[in-house]
């Protein structure tokens, strides 16, 4: 029982005394555009950023994962049922635990925009849903090929920056949304931020306009590029991200330099409240979730009813 009322405390206080931090929730939207086995690399991208989510403890539950090619059944690749990113190939990153979404021709710019905005068929499932709410903090990373303000989807169609601006303002007026963080490592990346308009936005993207997204390294044994070198480099910045660590949206831009890009990140601050400074890394990519443990037993007395009633029992 003494076990039970300290757990109690520690709820009911903690929860108390963190007020808004425990109302946030995160949620993260993966996205890969792109099919083909030549674009090995842009699922090795999100996978990437899947990986880092799920151990800094944002569950499969909050992560939509859209990959456009199924690289690890595809019939060229030379090892079924895997993806590396190394060419030393010392960790899989499409491992047991691995839960995709949406996959093939279901990562379309329809199915996209219907998940921003909420407007599903009621036949869809759970796990095809973005079940935001206005304390949410969303992270959004999406990889492939683009061009000026566009990216492209399955090779055959193309979202533009015009479409997403428009399902963010959709998102503000249905309280979707709390921040996000909108990520994009593609050619001309910065372009597809230009349109956005709604508040609670920040927006990065790895090269500017006229500039490409380079592949960092060819695997001579799967026979394609296996990741792009933004992303490669973001891997050795989220080594050093704990659940606890106070890494700042600053330190994360401030990390990459167009010397060892070929191109020059941007970006945009402008709809966001806060500095890049002031913004932890931990907000859009780490649980919110925290322990707080109680030292020392808390002493708790006894009601007079309580009391009345025990004299009572004792009298009779």
């Amino acid at each position: 029982a003494r076990f039970a009322l300290c757990c109690w405390c520690l709820v009911h206080f903690g929860s108390l005394a963190l007020g808004a931090e425990f109302e946030r929730n995160n949620w993260v939207v993966l996205v890969d555009t792109s099919r083909y086995f030549y674009n090995y690399r842009h699922v090795a991208n999100v996978l990437t950023f899947y990986h880092t989510i799920k151990r800094l403890g944002i569950p499969d539950s909050q992560i939509i994962l859209m990959m456009a090619e199924d690289i690890a059944c595809n019939s060229r690749s030379a090892q079924p049922g895997m993806v590396f990113r190394e060419s030393v190939q010392d960790e899989n990153l499409y491992g047991e635990d691995v839960e995709v979404d949406y996959r093939g021709d279901e990562v379309s710019t329809e199915n996209f925009l219907r998940l921003l905005t909420g407007r599903h068929p009621p036949s869809t499932p759970r796990n095809k849903r973005l079940l935001t709410d206005e304390m949410s903090n969303v992270l959004i990373f999406i990889t492939g090929h683009s061009g000026d303000e566009f990216i492209k989807f399955q090779d055959w169609e193309e979202l533009t920056s015009n479409d997403v601006a428009d399902a963010f303002q959709q998102m503000h007026k249905q309280r979707r949304y709390r921040n996000i963080f909108w990520i994009s490592d593609t050619c001309q990346a910065a372009t597809l931020q230009n349109q956005f308009y709604t508040p609670g936005i920040l927006a990065y993207g790895s090269s500017g306009k006229g500039q490409n997204s380079y592949s960092h390294h060819v695997d001579s044994h799967i026979g394609a590029a296996v990741i792009d070198r933004w992303t490669y480099h973001a891997m050795d910045f989220f080594k050093r991200i704990t659940t606890s660590s106070d890494l700042t949206v600053e330190h994360f831009t401030s990390h990459f330099k167009p010397a060892m890009l070929h191109a020059q990140p941007e970006l945009r601050t402008d709809l966001f409240q806060w500095s890049p400074s002031q913004t932890m890394m931990t907000e859009f990519f780490a649980s919110t979730g925290r322990m707080r443990f109680q030292s020392a037993l808390l002493v708790m007395q006894a009601s007079n009813s309580s009391s009345s009633s025990s004299s009572s029992s004792s009298s009779s």
